[in-house]
């Protein structure tokens, strides 16, 4: 486990430990989640595009060529 001494404006500082508590955790406890949170969104877009990057517009097609002709289920028609 590392330490890592964070400033944070005050106003900011007192949100974070008002929704802390709301959430019953310690404030560590809040902004690891936030990190993690955040970190998660950003790896995330990065692995998007790295394997839109590996995509090929002819393979989707010939793969959407073998799906059968079929009407939508009842639920996913539009109103």
């Amino acid at each position: 486990m590392s330490t890592l001494s964070l400033r944070l404006p005050d106003s900011l500082h007192q949100q974070v430990k008002a929704l802390a508590k709301k959430d019953g955790v310690s404030i560590n406890q809040f902004v690891s989640s936030a990190v993690a949170e955040k970190m998660t969104a950003l790896l995330t877009e990065e692995y998007l595009l790295a394997r839109q990057q590996q995509g090929s517009e002819q393979a989707f097609l010939q793969a959407m060529d073998k799906v059968a002709e079929a009407e939508p289920a009842k639920y996913d028609r539009e109103k």
